[in-house]
């Protein structure tokens, strides 16, 4: 494997435009990455964009906060999957989480797995908002509830993105 084959080339500001995310899909075709990650409303014009090549799409879901109904994030999984997403990141609710709510927690995780079927479901725990003991407390509710992998942030917390 090569490095390329380990790289989401990621589009998440708010300002992102069609000709963003497109320049990003071409990016990604031309440097054979394994993935392009963005926002769920272009799930569909990018995928007909790759529809020839071996790049990915990474949906984001509940993105960046995490704080809107299980519901919400399980449509949106869902409406992304059904318009090409391959896999999906989702972002757990941190108030849940710091509230010790955590079968809330890890009953969304489960839905949204269920609701993806065999696509990849990636977890995003904010690790900037967490102390120790909630950061293995997430990873365990992650593993728990089905999920694929975990991820330490957002990127739009005060830290924990590299």
């Amino acid at each position: 494997m090569q490095i390329q084959d380990y790289i989401d080339h990621t589009l998440l500001k708010p300002t992102a435009t069609i000709a963003a995310i497109e320049k990003l899909c071409k990016e990604a075709r031309e440097h054979k990455f394994y993935a392009v990650c963005f926002n769920s409303c272009y799930t569909k014009h990018a995928k007909d964009h790759l529809r020839a090549s071996r790049v990915k799409l990474a949906i984001v879901i509940g993105f960046p906060l995490g704080a809107m109904s299980t519901e919400a994030k399980i449509f949106e999984a869902q409406n992304a999957v059904a318009n090409g997403a391959d896999e999906i990141d989702m972002v757990i609710n941190v108030g849940w989480l710091k509230s010790a709510k955590f079968d809330w927690v890890q009953k969304e995780i489960s839905g949204i797995k269920k609701a993806i079927g065999k696509k990849v479901l990636k977890v995003i725990i904010e690790t900037c908002y967490l102390n120790k003991e909630e950061k293995i407390k997430a990873c365990e509710l992650s593993i728990m509830a089905g999920a694929d992998f975990v991820k330490t942030s957002t990127g739009f917390g005060g830290g924990g993105a590299t």
